[in-house]
């Protein structure tokens, strides 16, 4: 295996050399001495002609290119508008039930009191958690506001203020749902 990957290497080697000798022949051959007898030509130095000055009868003078930015995008603002990232405010840890999406969590049981209703959810792996109004749920702020008797109504904060409903899900005759 290292025979034949240090051929590889070789064969690489030689053909950036071959490579590099053609870039560098590339040289122009030295002019010859001139010969005696003949007169060398002499350079006449050139006047520089300002292209400015030069006007030409019918045609309109051109002001100077200026920048316009009116209409044009701003090259220094990003073309996407990328969502607000949320700032995090809170300095309690998150509870076990703030980790969750909404959609992970099911309403099992509904439990009613005097001194107000009591909801349990299931986790997807089957663990329970107890809910009463103003339990904080989901990963987006939400908060329990009310607890109904085949539902449980939640107010999310993020991104915008949106409701979210999680209805009870009723055993049938002859086994679970």
């Amino acid at each position: 295996m290292t025979r034949g990957r240090n051929r590889f290497n070789l064969m690489w080697m030689i053909a950036g050399l071959f490579f590099l000798m053609a870039a560098c022949g590339g040289e122009t051959v030295p002019p010859s001495p001139p010969k005696e007898g003949v007169p060398k030509p002499v350079a006449k130095k050139a006047e520089p002609v300002a292209v400015a000055e030069k006007k030409e009868p019918g045609k309109k003078q051109e002001a100077a290119y200026q920048y316009s930015p009116a209409g044009k995008p701003d090259p220094f603002k990003p073309f996407i508008q990328l969502t607000p990232v949320r700032e995090l405010t809170r300095t309690a840890p998150l509870t076990p039930l703030q980790k969750y999406d909404l959609s992970q969590l099911k309403l099992v049981a509904i439990i009613a009191s005097r001194e107000g209703n009591v909801a349990m959810v299931e986790d997807s792996a089957g663990k329970g958690y107890f809910v009463k109004k103003g339990t904080e749920i989901g990963k987006n702020d939400g908060k329990v506001t009310k607890i109904l008797k085949d539902r449980v109504i939640i107010e999310e904060l993020y991104p915008e203020k949106n409701e979210v409903t999680i209805f009870l899900h009723k055993i049938e005759e002859g086994g679970e749902s």
